[in-house]
């Protein structure tokens, strides 16, 4: 059995990639021969201020080069390397004849591979892949809107970063059928991309399911922004007139603000601002379905895949590789951006029996997709390939 060595770079704040890498470690941890070496960005040195400019970390690189020469692995499995770990791990890798697997949870490397703002955007007035907004934008590529520094250094980053992934020999381990056809579109060979979706953690309730009569929330958990829908959310919401059920609102955003303004007089909307995973599962396990309304190109719903696996329906957008997650002809996935579709998906939680059976199909679909022994067998073939 091959060695794999686990590479990331955690980021300031917990985000999706670490909690995936995370629950990616203890899954392979199970099944292979398999050590793991990760970085942090909470402390900058002088010597990360350069890597800035050279792409390229010396005391990373010498972290690196210790633990291939004590652990000797065959494959590095790479997720995220942004800033501290550096694309010098690449190059590295390659000089110790170390075959490389790459994971990409988003389409970040396409919104930052360049400069300028025209080729982030591509003549659209939104970028679906990471919600910024091309007016907000001039001629260069802004990134990060409140620092032209930090946004020189992330494009320079992504165009060296679209480089390798388009021209190194390295095996592209994607979320969707959707991501596959992104980057295939942008040139990228797709006899090296392959699917692998995040292994979902199992999650054990901590009491009893309640009853579907007993069940009054809708529950929304994710970022509050714009492009995520939420707006259009409360709109349908109201629409769709379910006045003995809340809509339940989970998470934080720079538009938190104006969602505490618009709800302020709504009685069945409730917002509870940032809670812990577990509160989620627990909020997931109260509600009679979860929703999104995202316009993005959105790669593994999280919240989707935890609600399937408690037997909780979702209601979704037909958008990005969302569907992949579910079975064919969901009674309860909409049109993406069409609040009128939404607010119709949204009636059906009112339908008992219809819960309770596409709970089941939801259930019985993502256990079979995620489940451990689906899963190995698919990562054995991508090492083996």
């Amino acid at each position: 059995m091959k060695k794999i060595l686990l590479i990331h770079n955690k980021y300031r704040q917990l985000g999706g990639e670490d909690v995936s890498f995370e629950n990616e470690l203890q899954f392979l941890y199970r099944h292979f021969e398999l050590e793991n070496l990760v970085f942090n960005n909470n402390k900058i040195t002088s010597n990360d201020v350069i890597s800035f400019f050279t792409n390229s970390n010396k005391a990373s690189l010498k972290i690196l080069n210790k633990k291939i020469e004590k652990f000797i692995p065959d494959v590095a499995y790479i997720h995220n390397t942004w800033f501290k770990g550096s694309l010098g791990i690449f190059d590295a890798l390659k000089d110790k004849n170390v075959e490389i697997v790459l994971k990409l949870h988003n389409l970040r490397f396409y919104c930052t591979k360049s400069f300028f703002s025209s080729q982030h955007f591509n003549g659209d007035p939104i970028c679906y892949s990471c919600g910024k907004k091309r007016k907000s934008m001039g001629l260069l590529n802004k990134y990060y809107d409140n620092s032209n520094l930090k946004s020189f250094f992330v494009s320079s980053y992504g165009r060296k970063y679209f480089q390798i992934i388009k021209d190194y020999d390295i095996k592209l381990l994607v979320l969707s059928k959707f991501h596959k056809k992104f980057l295939n579109d942008l040139g990228i060979d797709e006899n090296k991309i392959y699917i692998f979706p995040n292994y979902i953690k199992k999650q054990n309730a901590n009491h009893e399911f309640k009853k579907i009569e007993e069940r009054n929330k809708v529950l929304y958990a994710g970022r509050i922004s714009y492009e995520k829908g939420v707006f259009d959310l409360i709109e349908s919401w109201k629409k769709a007139e379910l006045n003995n059920l809340k809509l339940v609102i989970v998470g934080s955003g720079p538009e938190v603000g104006q969602l505490k303004q618009q709800i302020e007089n709504e009685k069945n909307i409730i917002f509870k601002g940032e809670v812990t995973n577990q509160e989620v599962i627990d909020l997931i396990n109260e509600s009679r379905a979860v929703v999104s309304g995202t316009h993005l190109h959105e790669g593994q719903p999280t919240l989707f895949c935890e609600a399937s696996s408690l037997g909780i329906p979702s209601i979704f957008p037909k958008s990005g590789g969302i569907t992949d997650f579910f079975p064919d002809d969901s009674l309860f996935s909409f049109e993406r951006k069409n609040l009128d579709d939404l607010s119709l998906k949204l009636k059906l939680v009112e339908d008992k029996n219809l819960l309770t059976k596409e709970g089941i199909r939801n259930k019985t679909f993502i256990e079979n997709k995620l489940s451990d022994e689906n899963l190995v067998r698919k990562f054995k073939k991508i090492l083996n390939d």
